[in-house]
């Protein structure tokens, strides 16, 4: 097992429209979370056609179809593919969380500055009143949930996840 502070914080410096981090694996961060999932090319517009969480249907065919990218990523040894599959995955979840308990998807009173878009956090922000649960929400965010779940642990993932630290850093 690896430590998890021995993972690279991701660089947002990076010009990521303008590189292929298929063809330059060594650029990728795996960082916290989801960092880096609306950025990183070309999975970023290979996965994100296929994401959706509007409701329990979609969050379903959208985890399903995203989970087998994941599957073929690993297969082709493509980490950086997998390890962006999963981030959409664990996105789906995230945001459906938050589109349960806040009308709107909005957790934060006022606009995100310019030069934090992309970053998680408050950024000084208040952060809103939770709503009642959205049950809709609620169940695509466990639709996703359970996928995540999976992605994580699975072993071809794990595996590759260690070995892309130990030579990347």
């Amino acid at each position: 097992m690896f430590c998890y502070r021995s993972v690279r914080a991701f660089d947002y410096s990076l010009d990521y429209k303008q590189l292929n981090l298929r063809e330059q694996p060594e650029l990728y961060a795996i960082g916290r979370g989801e960092q880096g999932v609306l950025m990183v090319e070309p999975y970023k517009s290979e996965i994100l056609p296929h994401w959706r969480f509007k409701d329990p249907e979609a969050a379903t065919a959208s985890s399903e179809t995203i989970y087998k990218m994941f599957l073929a990523y690993l297969e082709a040894e493509d980490f950086v593919g997998a390890d962006m599959a999963r981030k959409f995955i664990q996105m789906g979840y995230t945001r459906a969380r938050r589109y349960a308990n806040y009308r709107g998807g909005k957790k934060y009173d006022g606009p995100v500055p310019d030069d934090k878009k992309g970053q998680s956090g408050s950024h000084g922000r208040e952060q809103l009143e939770r709503q009642p649960e959205d049950p809709v929400k609620a169940e695509s965010a466990r639709i996703f949930k359970a996928k995540w779940d999976e992605a994580k642990v699975h072993p071809e993932y794990v595996r590759q996840k260690a070995a892309y630290i130990e030579k990347y850093g």
